[in-house]
């Protein structure tokens, strides 16, 4: 059993950044987590730029003329015209937008090749890379960009219209440059004027590098942030030592970059590898099982949401060119794996990670899968489970999960800092329960987000978008438990007198949220109730909303089978 940390005070070396805007806003040093460099890996010079590691280094390795970037549609970019992109984009940062290093730079785009340049070429330019979904709404943008304070935003051609918004609410000195596009000062004509040679910024080890917005419960953001070892510090880990990708390899993820996991699986393993990322900005489970076939792709990384349906539809046997296959984001049900297994022989690699951590940190692969375990710390973290005092308890009692490594959380200058990190622990959220011989058996989350398909959906701002609908009176979010989704958004919601209830009804509020917050966010299901149940203080009481909903599940249940 892990017993508690002695916790060192963070000794941060001097930073490459003009702009020190992240680093004054860590938080206090008594309020960090312990950080651990364990194995031979994660042992970090003092100056360090990720973008050189993940791109000249492979190079030097591996040769320019490997493909790096595909798309279905036959686009291929090799690692050199990466490279050279990547310059390109550096350098209109630099030269044309005024970019010094530590200025933020926001990124709202799909999964595209430009999207990876511009990535890699804020780093090389030494910004700090705040990476945003396309699906956000400019709501949901505007805390973000309040937060982060970017200088630049480089966004798909296609979404500027939110970021524009925000701009001209509360950023107007943002610069906002599409890419990917024919317009005048759109990037990719930008970059073509530049010479493709660049220097890399002279960045620490722990400068920040990336701010990376989590899903919030509570509508309000948190930022976390990243510094450029902690980049490499996730493929130290969880690439080298559980997903060991080969040069050979074709990677697959459905993730979005915003999300880390995303990011890890299509830029920063693949990239370090000499491996090739396929990028789709879309695809329905049957349509990603067809692409795995069409394009050759060895590797694969989905939510368990997406696994399911595949089987459901009839198309496992698409992916039986599958050398390694990853679920994420929520656990993934013990009859799926068995279905892939039993079909394929294709082990699926579990595994929980968190923003706060940047990538996953506890999981197994081959032989060492436990079926119905996430895995054991990844090498370079251990984990341990905290009963109510904040201590570990025994082997097979269920408490909340805390993980130390190389990396962990430091939110942007905000107080929730607290609840996240508790006596060195990074404490994530999560019920688990660890068997004698250190497997981690997932139990259920801890707070009021709810986990919709490998999607973190805050209730409250669920809430928050119905509430302001004019024929609402007061509603209440809860997650639904589903068999396809894991859980889904449902909604009770109070109609002010004379308003109807009915099918019509549940459409226009499920399209009033789709208007306001991401897609995937909207409630899936919609009861109207007289009244919401309340203690003698008013609040709402959310867990008696979870028992109404179980309860009319049962009795829709009972009868479809009478």
């Amino acid at each position: 059993m892990s017993s508690t940390p002695t916790r060192p005070r963070p000794g941060l070396s001097p930073s490459g950044h003009v702009d020190t805007f992240a680093r004054d806003h860590l938080p206090p040093a008594e309020q960090w987590p312990v950080l651990e460099f364990t194995t031979p890996d994660l042992q970090y010079p003092e100056r360090l730029n990720a973008a050189v590691e993940l791109l000249d280094e492979t190079i030097r390795t591996h040769g320019p003329d490997r493909p790096a970037l595909r798309t279905p549609d036959g686009t291929v970019w090799t690692y050199g015209e990466l490279l050279t992109r990547t310059n390109q984009v550096a350098a209109v940062l630099t030269e044309d937008l005024g970019l010094v290093p530590g200025n933020r730079v926001l990124l709202r785009a799909p999964n595209t090749p430009w999207t990876v340049a511009a990535w890699l070429g804020a780093l090389r330019a030494g910004g700090v890379v705040v990476t945003t979904m396309a699906a956000l709404r400019a709501r949901e943008l505007g805390p973000v960009v309040e937060k982060t304070r970017p200088t630049v935003a480089l966004v798909d051609h296609r979404f500027v219209e939110d970021v524009l918004t925000v701009r001209d609410t509360v950023a107007p000195d943002l610069v906002v440059v599409p890419y990917d596009g024919d317009s005048g000062d759109d990037l990719s004509r930008r970059a073509a004027t530049k010479s493709g040679e660049f220097e890399a910024a002279d960045t620490a080890a722990d400068d920040v590098a990336l701010f990376g917005p989590t899903s919030g419960s509570t509508g309000v953001p948190k930022i976390t942030t990243h510094f450029q070892r902690d980049i490499l510090s996730i493929d130290n880990t969880f690439g080298r030592h559980v997903l060991h990708l080969e040069p050979d390899d074709v990677v697959a993820c459905t993730a979005p970059f915003a999300f880390t996991f995303g990011l890890g699986m299509l830029v920063v393993f693949p990239l370090r590898a000499g491996a090739c990322a396929l990028l789709t900005e879309s695809a329905t489970p049957v349509q990603l099982a067809e692409l795995v076939e069409e394009h050759g792709v060895t590797v694969l990384a989905t939510a368990p949401t997406a696994y399911k349906q595949v089987i459901k539809s009839g198309n496992l046997a698409r992916l039986r060119g599958l050398r390694k296959a990853v679920s994420a984001g929520e656990h993934i049900a013990r009859d799926v794996w068995e279905a892939i297994r039993d079909e394929l022989g294709l082990k699926v690699i579990d595994g929980i990670g968190a923003t706060e951590m940047l990538h996953i940190f506890i999981s197994a692969a081959g032989d060492d899968i436990r079926p119905g375990s996430t895995g054991r710390p990844v090498p370079g973290y251990r984990a341990t489970v905290l009963g109510p005092d904040d201590r570990p308890v025994p082997p097979g009692t269920e408490g909340r999960l805390a993980v130390i490594g190389p990396v962990g959380c430091r939110y942007l200058d905000d107080e929730r800092q607290r609840g996240y990190v508790v006596d060195g622990w990074n404490v994530t959220g999560d019920t688990f329960v660890q068997d004698e011989d250190g497997y981690f058996f997932y139990r259920a989350r801890t707070d009021n987000m709810i986990v919709s398909s490998g999607y973190n959906i805050g209730a409250p701002e669920v809430e928050a978008a119905i509430d302001v609908h004019p024929d609402v009176v007061e509603v209440g979010v809860v997650g639904e438990p589903d068999a396809e989704r894991g859980s889904i958004v449902s909604a009770f919601v109070v109609l002010r007198e004379g308003v109807v209830g009915d099918d019509a009804k549940v459409r226009e509020i499920q399209d009033h949220v789709k208007a306001t917050l991401a897609p995937y966010k909207y409630p899936r299901r919609v009861r109207f109730v007289d009244r919401l149940p309340r203690n003698t203080s008013g609040k709402l009481q959310h867990f008696k909303l979870r028992e109404q909903a179980q309860h009319a599940q049962a009795e829709t249940a009972g009868k479809e089978t009478s």
